[in-house]
């Protein structure tokens, strides 16, 4: 029975929905996290009879029959929506207003961005993820460095020493994509370019569309728990259907067999 192997793929779908969903509410409070969303599209048609096919001398089948075969995942796509903004008081954390992405150089030399703004310094000084990855371009903030501030274009500038004037000590630069749900997730907030980002665009924060800075805050998950939530509810009976379906099918076949 088709039936049987057409909920069998709608239940499938409805797994990898759940492990979506589980992954967004368990990140709800991972900053710079941006939820997922499934993708799905119905699967082959087996054709019975074609529309327009002639069912007299002058007459043709308006709609034919075509059974469908079930559902199958085309995609997750990242849904890159600004999370809210949380004041921290913390001098290195730092929300992207708008769109873009900090530049961050990974062990192996590569670059790797990220939204997450909870920044750190490292012992020699210098401006890094939480994994003590630096940030490009690379900054050192000095020991005796005081008011360090980070202004909404990128300066990051401090008091050194005795002295009363503030010093500029580097530019946080920030990479915006074409197609941002192109990047591929690496785990740690980290994403990476790929064929279908497009080449990052870097810039100076504000300019060319790309966000401005903003020093004392941080950018929380995008996930919404209600809306999650109903997503959870709507999949679990989605799953339970199909499972009734399948029972249902079952009970036809054994039906058929005591027949005989």
């Amino acid at each position: 029975m088709r039936s049987l192997w057409t909920s069998t793929t709608g239940m499938s779908a409805q797994t990898l929905n759940m492990d979506v969903i589980a992954n967004n509410l368990a990140n709800v409070s991972t900053s710079g996290f941006k939820k997922s969303r499934p993708d799905f599209q119905d699967l082959l048609y087996q054709i019975m009879k074609m529309p327009g096919a002639p069912t007299s001398t002058d007459t043709t089948s308006p709609t034919g029959i075509q059974v469908g075969l079930g559902v199958k995942p085309a995609a997750i796509t990242k849904i890159f929506t600004e999370g809210d903004i949380v004041q921290t008081g913390n001098t290195l954390d730092v929300a992207i207003e708008g769109s873009g992405f900090f530049q961050v150089t990974m062990p192996d030399g590569n670059t790797a961005y990220t939204r997450a703004g909870n920044l750190k310094l490292d012992g020699t000084g210098r401006i890094t993820t939480s994994d003590g990855y630096p940030i490009q371009p690379e900054i050192t903030i000095p020991e005796d460095a005081r008011n360090v501030h980070i202004s909404d274009t990128g300066v990051v500038s401090a008091i050194l020493g005795d002295s009363t004037t503030s010093t500029e000590l580097g530019n946080i630069d920030i990479a915006d994509f074409i197609n941002p749900a192109g990047l591929i997730a690496i785990g740690k907030n980290l994403f990476r370019e790929t064929e279908s980002s497009g080449a990052p665009l870097v810039g100076t924060p504000g300019a060319n569309g790309i966000g401005t800075l903003l020093q004392g805050y941080v950018e929380n998950s995008n996930v919404n728990m209600v809306e999650e939530l109903t997503q959870m509810i709507t999949a679990q009976r989605a799953f339970e259907i199909n499972s009734k379906v399948i029972t249902t099918s079952d009970q036809m076949m054994q039906t058929v067999t005591n027949m005989v």
